[in-house]
């Protein structure tokens, strides 16, 4: 009966997740609302299919936390982490003391005793790791500042969670008495260490000998022991070793008293160096986005809506007064570490909600009576509530505030330009326009450049470039920039629309510039061709070209026979590409012609004198080159 109820309480689980995501994806609520509105209905107070293994479900769905850790650890390299030792201790650990004040003030002020209320505040400092990392990467927000100043403050409360363990038995005893305070720091550390018994200072040595043999193992035996593994061509097996090191390492962490998702960041990061780093990622990554779902759908599933009922107005005050707060200091130290503002409203948005330690934390606390029951469980209530309401204050961020940075980014003053001399122009410096410049300068040719994305030209500007901001579409910049002096204008601007009305516009009021326009593909170069534009590059062929020879070579074709094979198909498809601009708009034609054309092409190709392949020759054939005609 025992396995029966376990495959039900699976088949329930795994429905609710099949059928919630993509409804809610479609509505564009994103996977992890999906997933809490999943548990909410599958939960006690709807379907009543799922409740009574809500807390042994929870501890291990929060395996899924672990994981997502683990793989985030691998994404980052020490250096990167080091470089963020200052927004981690800083910040992160201004976030849980100024939050904890505030939130402790004012739950005094409302008449709860300074110590349950400073227990309350250490409590609700905490945020969601798992529903902000994994809604920051959904909507690929991660590589921000606000996303990684989000990440550095996840990252110090999970550290903080143990010394706050540690700490909030001390606020349910008279501090004056020595002997009963040492009595509860042993009883704290019951609850965060199985090896509480031990001295002080054997227990740190454990800590330490712990984490510093996760790094040397994971410096110098996960090679050999991967290597080995890999040898055996059998991704079962290297699947269950990622497992069963991950699982390992929470283990570890566990039983010396440290947070386990602690340790297996620790060691993702050890391992992002590892060759076998990408095997890794690949073969935990359905378990961590399956176990991080069930936890979801667990948060979903252990709100109380009967206790909401009973005091609505209580809870609803509460879950918008710590969003307030929270949102608050963390918009405040947002722009105390010189995040800009549409960073600091995102980093405010994403971190505004209790989080899933917040259940055991309360749990802690109300067992060593530092919080009564009528305290804690409509707290455990706002907790939830909040963490389910994170989803949609994120797209309240995206559709109602980022908007309006974006807009204003776009009116923003162009720069005045002192460089009215030089005889290159070139619109948008991203990657391609950035070859083409750097090429020029290097051969003696001096360049103005202007983009029109002020992220762009604050990054081209830290590297020392000299770029101006503005929209080169636009007829009083370019006159700014020298067009009636300059001899070409180098269009690489990604905006398909746009690059064709600035040759339309240069053509009317500088005739004499040449332009070099960047087409973003075939239909993109029409356009170009029919307005007469001498230079066209489409961004992707000559790669794509060199591509091809080089795969030639590789299978026994001679370099030059190879290189011949290029030029030739490089000369008859840009002829083809002229003779079907005059073709666009007419689709029946245009893909008649392009099929006449291929053929064409094969037919020049394989008439061609070829001779048999052999092994590669990356040198071209000087012999047979002096006997080609």
């Amino acid at each position: 009966m025992h396995n029966e109820g376990l495959f039900v309480q699976a088949f329930v689980y795994l429905m609710a997740a099949v059928l919630s995501v993509p409804i809610a994806k479609r509505l564009g609520l994103g996977s992890v609302l999906g997933y809490l509105i999943a548990g909410v209905v599958i939960g006690p107070f709807v379907l009543k299919f799922v409740g009574g293994e809500g807390s042994d479900v929870m501890h291990f769905a929060e395996f899924g936390v672990v994981m997502m850790l683990f793989l985030i650890g691998l994404e980052l390299q020490p250096s990167l982490l080091w470089r963020l030792r200052v927004p981690i201790l800083g910040l992160g650990g201004l976030q849980v003391l100024v939050t904890a004040i505030v939130v402790a003030v004012l739950g005094t002020i409302a008449g709860l005793p300074w110590p349950m209320a400073l227990a309350v505040g250490l409590i609700l400092a905490q945020s969601s790791t798992a529903i902000v990392l994994q809604t920051l990467n959904e909507k690929g927000l991660t590589k921000t500042d606000a996303g990684q100043s989000a990440f550095s403050v996840l990252l110090f409360q999970d550290i903080a969670v143990i010394p706050i363990l540690a700490f909030l038995p001390l606020l349910a005893m008279p501090v004056h008495t020595a002997a009963m305070a040492t009595d509860v720091v042993l009883v704290a550390a019951e609850h965060a260490a199985p090896q509480a018994g031990l001295p002080a200072w054997q227990q740190a040595l454990l800590v330490i000998g712990t984490v510093v043999g996760i790094i040397l193992g994971g410096r110098f035996l996960t090679r050999p022991i991967f290597r080995i593994i890999a040898t055996t061509q059998q991704r079962d097996i290297f699947t269950a070793t990622a497992l069963l090191l991950v699982i390992g390492i929470a283990l570890a962490m566990q039983q010396v008293g440290l947070s386990p998702a602690l340790g297996t960041f620790v060691a993702g990061v050890v391992l992002a160096d590892n060759e076998y780093r990408h095997e890794l990622e690949s073969d935990i990554e359905p378990f961590k986005g399956l176990l991080l779902g069930l936890f979801f759908i667990s948060v979903g599933a252990s709100i109380n809506f009967n206790l909401f009922l009973q005091q609505p107005f209580l809870i609803v005050g509460l879950v918008l007064a710590l969003a307030i707060v929270k949102f608050a200091v963390l918009f405040g130290l947002g722009r105390f570490f010189q995040l800009d503002l549409s960073q600091s409203l995102l980093f405010g948005c994403a971190l505004a909600q209790g989080g899933e330690f917040g259940f055991v934390l309360f749990s802690f606390a109300t067992q060593n009576k530092v919080l009564t029951p009528a305290v804690a469980e409509p707290l455990v209530v706002v907790v939830a509530l909040s963490m389910a309401l994170t989803p949609l204050i994120m797209m309240a961020n995206d559709q109602l505030i980022q908007p309006h940075f974006a807009v204003a980014d776009v009116e923003r003053e162009a720069d005045t330009i002192d460089e009215t001399e030089n005889p290159v122009i070139i619109a948008g410096y991203g990657r391609f326009g950035q070859i083409v410049g750097r090429l020029l300068v290097a051969n003696g040719f001096k360049t103005t450049v202007l983009d029109h994305s002020p992220g762009q030209i604050e990054l081209l500007r830290r590297f020392g470039n000299k770029v101006f901001y503005g929209d080169a579409s636009r007829i009083d910049l370019l006159h700014a920039a020298g067009a009636r002096q300059a001899r070409l204008l180098v269009i690489a601007i990604d905006d398909r629309e746009r690059a064709v009305e600035m040759v339309d516009l240069v053509r009317k009021h500088f005739p004499h510039l040449q332009i070099l326009a960047r087409a973003v593909d075939r239909r993109h170069a029409y356009e170009f061709i029919r307005r007469g534009v001498e230079v066209i590059q489409r961004e992707t062929f000559g790669s794509a070209l060199e591509m091809g020879e080089e795969a030639l070579k590789r299978l026994g074709v001679r370099s030059y026979k190879a290189h011949r094979a290029a030029l030739t198909f490089k000369e008859h498809d840009e002829q083809a590409l002229h003779d079907m601009a005059l073709a666009e708009g007419d689709e029946t034609t245009l893909v008649a012609r392009s099929r006449q054309l291929m053929k064409d092409l094969e037919n020049v190709l394989q008439s061609d004198d070829r001779e048999l392949t052999h092994e590669v020759d990356r040198a071209w054939d000087t012999t047979a080159l002096r006997n080609d005609p």
